[in-house]
């Protein structure tokens, strides 16, 4: 397809750069009916969902990662966002040009790293004299939260963080450190919004997909066939998957947190075959590895009913992904809607609520999905 279909415009002013305070105030587009288009807020998803339903949250966790050291008297900073073993991370650099192998990059007397290699796409690795625990422990004292770049943390030209920075671009549901970037639909839910989710019996299902920084990165070809798809790792355990497969059985929704929960949910149903199915109502199996799922229009979701999710970037494999879970035509004029709505975007902005555009079987109150 041609990725020009999945651009737009997007005012600048609409694309938030802190989040809505309490969480669960901000605004929510609620399209779940399959026509109606309504303006309402994300504490009263409780009044959407039926009991039964199962909401799949991502429960990885950001680490620092944006480093600002020097390359003699040079300032240099590095973004770090996949691991490559221990002490060695693939990075983005900037400047990158001027990088050359061998240079170090210091943070400080006790902590600095040698580029080992430049590739081909102008990112970097980098090797620490640190590892494991302790390279964990020195980013949390010394790098950044790695915000994406259309929020804008700068103060005489260099990356700052904000005092809040770090409670902001984290979710309630984060536990296991991996990621470089926050699974955004997320960030809307309060302790207060889950208990009331559950006591409606409205339940909550785990599973972990370390987002990497390929979520912002822009799509540099013409058409989405000649795209290389970024990897991210996931893990659904055994228990995790049967929960979720019990819960499909019993006729209750699916309901992904996010894109992220929705690709690594659908490539653990993509997997799914005679030697790893228990039961024929199965929709998953357990997974636990790397995927590079890029989801356009005409793919056929297999185990997510509706979907909560933020609002994207312009010509990005997020916006194609939803306008294969809704339909293009109803995510461009949801999109319109929300912008001369003054819908805040992005990260730290507002959220929709999708229904999948197909389902061949009934919701637990005899409502087609």
């Amino acid at each position: 397809m041609k990725v020009d279909l999945f651009d737009f415009d997007l005012p600048r002013d609409n694309i938030a750069q802190h989040p809505a305070y309490p969480r669960d105030s901000a605004r929510m587009l609620d399209l779940s009916d399959d026509i109606i288009v309504k303006d309402s807020i994300v504490s009263q998803l409780v009044d959407i969902l039926h009991a039964g339903d199962l909401l799949i949250c991502n429960d990885t966790k950001v680490i620092p990662t944006r480093l600002t050291g020097k390359r003699g008297l040079a300032t240099v900073e590095i973004t770090l966002h996949k691991a490559i073993n221990d002490n060695s991370w693939q990075a983005f650099a900037k400047p990158a040009k001027k990088l050359r192998i061998g240079d170090k990059f210091t943070i400080n007397d006790k902590f600095h790293a040698i580029i080992t290699d430049k590739l081909p796409t102008g990112e970097v690795i980098v090797e620490f004299n640190l590892s494991a625990d302790k390279l964990r422990h020195a980013l949390w004292q010394y790098a950044i939260m790695p915000l994406p770049p259309y929020i804008k943390r700068t103060k005489g030209g260099d990356m700052v963080e904000e005092d809040k920075d770090r409670q902001d671009y984290q979710t309630m549901f984060a536990k296991t450190e991996g990621a470089v970037a926050a699974p955004t639909a997320g960030l809307h839910f309060t302790d207060q919004m889950q208990q009331d989710l559950i006591a409606k019996g409205i339940n909550f299902q785990a599973i972990t997909l370390h987002v990497g920084a390929g979520s912002f990165l822009p799509i540099k070809v013409d058409n989405t066939d000649n795209h290389i798809m970024h990897h991210e790792w996931g893990k659904i355990t055994k228990s995790q998957a049967k929960r979720i497969n019990d819960t499909h059985a019993k006729g209750g929704r699916i309901i992904a947190i996010g894109t992220t929960s929705l690709r690594l949910l659908e490539t653990a149903a993509n997997i799914l075959d005679d030697d790893n199915r228990i039961d024929d109502s199965d929709i998953i199996a357990p997974f636990s590895g790397d995927t590079d799922i890029f989801i356009i229009p005409g793919y056929k979701f297999k185990a997510v009913d509706m979907l909560l999710t933020n609002f994207h970037l312009p010509k990005s494999t997020l916006f194609m992904l939803i306008c294969a879970f809704s339909g293009m035509e109803r995510m461009q004029q949801a999109y319109k809607h929300a912008i001369n709505a003054g819908y805040r975007f992005y990260s730290f902005g507002d959220c929709c609520l999708l229904r999948v555009k197909t389902r061949e079987r009934k919701d637990n109150n005899d409502k087609p999905v």
